[in-house]
């Protein structure tokens, strides 16, 4: 088997602003992994794409440590030898890489309803943070796209233009019908969180992720407790890799929901992990992309639709590129569509030499 990976930079086709700033651009690494099959060379993908600001492996030596692995399992080394869990947007490409070329290289890794055009996964409508005009016109755009969640950012602008802002949503798009989330992605200060959140939950607020920056334990139990808006983890999980820290993390804060992002936590078999444990406590869940390409986003989709998801997911980041890889995936009246005619070898083995 033949290990190598490849350096992609993706432009944004609207900046991606968030409380902690605006990205214009995603830089991610491509894991090819290619063995010879009974029908020719099979190719198995991933993608290793940590994010700047949130990855714990975002690291100047980031790419030296792939360049270990590949150079590991070049010299027959086996995955199960090699010690990542300091580095989970590569354990997430290893893993994904090696699940594709297990099922022959096609891009189809598992199978389900969904892999097989029977079944699509509803998903919310992300708005992209911008002026508070911008960003109504996003809202009205998703209703009519067909989704009915919604995602909006909150924390980056003026507080009161931002719940001036979901007033004016909550005109377009009643509750009775459309679901709103928010994300505050770690920007109110523990001693204002919950009198905002009070002021948020007047709109409806189905949940909200992240309300303080993550390592304020005992700031986020008590949050936790006593919001009138069920928050949802998300940063809070990264970095946290044992399990006896993943479960003790879920029995202090308690929240409602977790947030996962496997290139984040560690990869699907980490993400699992999180799952047994809020499962166990009564805590919800859903998936969400770390604005991963085409190829990191199908490995994302295909793994969610095993969990047979009920409550949307935030998947639909394939469109946020100016340019992305080929893929099987259509964002269509709110939910994630899987294409099967478009995952064959002959498609895979195009993919793989971009």
């Amino acid at each position: 088997m033949r290990a190598e990976f490849r350096k992609f930079t993706l432009r944004f086709i609207t900046p991606m602003g968030t409380s902690r700033g605006v990205m214009t651009e995603r830089e991610t690494y491509i894991l090819r992994l290619t063995r010879e099959g009974t029908n020719g060379p099979e190719i198995g993908l991933g993608e290793c794409a940590p994010l700047n600001g949130l990855s714990v492996d975002h690291r100047p030596d980031f790419e030296d440590r792939l360049r270990q692995v590949c150079e590991h399992m070049n010299q027959g080394g086996s995955a199960d030898d090699l010690d990542l869990q300091a580095w989970p947007a590569i354990r997430f490409g290893v893993e994904s890489a090696l699940l594709d070329l297990a099922r022959g290289g096609r891009q189809r890794l598992f199978d389900s309803p969904f892999t097989r055009g029977e079944r699509a996964i509803p998903i919310n409508g992300l708005v992209v943070m911008g002026s508070i005009e911008e960003m109504l016109r996003q809202v009205v755009e998703k209703a009519q796209a067909g989704f009915t969640c919604i995602k909006i950012k909150v924390g980056a602008l003026d507080f009161d233009a931002e719940c001036e802002l979901l007033r004016d949503v909550r005109k377009r798009c009643p509750s009775s019908r459309f679901e709103l989330r928010l994300d505050a992605n770690g920007a109110f200060a523990p001693e204002a969180a919950l009198a905002r959140l009070e002021r948020l939950a007047a709109f409806g607020v189905h949940s909200l992720e992240q309300p303080i920056k993550a390592g304020q334990r005992a700031a986020l139990a008590e949050i936790c407790r006593h919001s009138p808006i069920p928050v949802a983890l998300d940063e809070e999980l990264i970095g946290i890799a044992m399990p006896e820290e993943k479960l003790a993390l879920l029995e202090e804060a308690r929240p409602q929901y977790i947030v996962l992002k496997p290139t984040l936590v560690g990869g699907l078999a980490a993400a699992e992990e999180w799952i047994r444990f809020a499962q166990r406590l009564g805590i919800g869940y859903w998936v969400t992309s770390a604005l991963e390409s085409n190829i990191g986003l199908n490995v994302l989709s295909q793994w969610t639709s095993t969990l047979e998801p009920k409550m949307p997911q935030g998947l639909g980041t394939g469109r946020l590129f100016v340019k992305n890889f080929p893929s099987p995936l259509n964002v269509a009246d709110g939910h994630l569509h899987f294409h099967p005619q478009a995952s064959t070898p002959d498609a895979a083995r195009e993919l793989a030499l971009l």
